[in-house]
């Protein structure tokens, strides 16, 4: 039995020469995503945010600066998972890029002409001119992150 969603999640931006560190998730939702993940029992947003930077890239934060919060309907592949309520950061980090394998296909530094043409591919998902299959073999930004990224100017 799946879960259950606890309804809070964190994100992390990590920039490095302009470009921002993408994940490829490997598990629902599929797309392209800053690292992030569930609150859950870790203690606090920036706790989770450090835990998660970590556990997805292999990256120590040094410095959390908080973005923007805010609530948000978004499907996780948890029990009742339809919304969550997110604290969004944009870390300092020490460390190399090492990507979780268990939770990612690839990692990557995008610029905003790549970030740009990944959200291009999530309207034409949401707008059902790719199937579900084509999307989990070959995705754009994960739907929430193309909307966090809009509200954050950066696309």
């Amino acid at each position: 039995m799946p879960k259950e969603c606890d309804h809070t999640s964190v994100g992390i931006l990590v920039w490095k020469n302009h470009s921002l560190l993408l994940i490829e998730r490997k598990l629902f939702p599929f797309g392209f995503a800053p690292p992030a993940g569930h609150v859950d029992d870790k203690g606090s947003f920036e706790q989770a945010a450090h835990e998660e930077l970590f556990e997805e890239v292999g990256l120590k934060a040094t410095a959390l600066r908080l973005l923007c919060e805010g609530r948000k309907e978004n499907q996780c592949r948890r029990k009742n998972g339809t919304w969550h309520y997110w604290k969004i950061y944009e870390a300092d980090t020490t460390g190399e890029v090492v990507g979780s394998k268990e939770e990612t296909k690839q990692t990557r530094f995008c610029t905003k002409k790549d970030l740009l043409l990944l959200a291009s591919k999530t309207e034409q998902y949401l707008s059902g001119k790719i199937s579900g299959e084509d999307w989990e073999k070959s995705p754009g930004l994960e739907p929430v992150w193309r909307e966090w990224l809009k509200q954050l100017n950066v696309i």
